[in-house]
């Protein structure tokens, strides 16, 4: 129902929303932050451009692959190029630090209240800029994570030591044969525990984290909550963005906030308490603080 009574882009001026954003940080029993690829995108973790070929070039080159996101549904000849490229999609996007602190300037602002995180982000900035990683909930995956391709079982690896060696030891777009994981169940190829297709394993840890999210939501339902929506697309609005819109009008006393370059807007049944800035993450941040 509700993508029929959207409105776009701002509900004031940017300045009122700043201060109203800042109040209603300042005066929410609990926040529960969304958060999507723009987020990243704010930080510095960008797919395409620059970035991409800086780390990407040969692939360009030899594929035409464009951007990062592109690239990792590309199907590569041989196992020793598909990890070539995904360990160095890896590495730059789950093992660098961002080039812009915007994750840590949020959790300044955000530290001190009681809040919980639903993100389809994969590239685990939250943890790394000192959020409690109990109060997480990375719902499609975990670049540092690898899982089996068939899944023959619901766990998943750490993988940062091989990832950081094929990252080192790749030549000519291929990493060395030896380096190829392989389940240590049945023996078949390992692949990222990423949502793509039915195959996403939900291990012990995403199901306690969605547990753990679920509680928070059932314990704040009628308190003053603020969902706070940060880069959230419309790729699976179904995660966060509709459930955001669907709690904020259940619950009177709670107040929705998109923050998006180009996609900020809600749905006109709770125009009256939602706050929609449509600017860069990272400045909307420094303007509350």
């Amino acid at each position: 129902m509700f993508l029929q009574r959207r409105i776009c882009t701002s509900t004031g001026s940017y300045s009122d929303n700043i201060n109203r954003l800042k109040n209603q940080i300042e005066l929410s029993d609990a926040i529960v932050i969304g958060a999507g690829a723009g987020l990243s995108t704010s930080a510095g973790f960008t797919y395409s451009g620059e970035r991409f070929d800086n780390y990407f070039a040969d692939f360009k080159e030899k594929y035409g692959i464009s951007d990062m996101y592109s690239g990792g549904f590309y199907h590569f000849e041989t196992q020793e190029e598909y990890w070539a490229w995904w360990s160095r999609h890896i590495f730059v996007n789950r093992y660098m630090d961002t080039p812009n602190p915007v994750y840590e300037k949020l959790f300044n602002l955000l530290k001190d209240k009681d809040y919980f995180i639903i993100t389809t982000n994969a590239d685990h900035c939250f943890q790394k800029a000192g959020f409690d990683k109990h109060r997480l909930f990375y719902t499609q995956g975990d670049y540092g994570l690898f899982q089996c391709s068939v899944p023959c079982h619901n766990e998943t690896y750490d993988n940062e030591k091989v990832i950081r060696r094929m990252y080192k030891y790749q030549r000519n777009m291929k990493i060395p044969t030896e380096l190829i994981p392989h389940c240590p169940k049945c023996g078949k190829p390992m692949t990222m525990n990423l949502r793509c297709d039915n195959k996403f394993v939900e291990d012990e840890g995403w199901n306690k984290a969605s547990e753990r999210y679920s509680d928070f939501l059932h314990r704040h339902r009628n308190m003053k909550v603020l969902f706070l929506e940060l880069g959230v697309g419309m790729n699976t609005p179904v995660i966060i963005k509709y459930p955001f819109w669907k709690m904020t009008a259940k619950n009177l006393n709670a107040c929705y906030a998109c923050v998006n370059y180009g996609e900020a807007f809600c749905p006109s049944d709770i125009e009256d308490r939602a706050i929609c800035l449509n600017n860069d993450i990272g400045k909307v941040i420094d303007d509350i603080s």
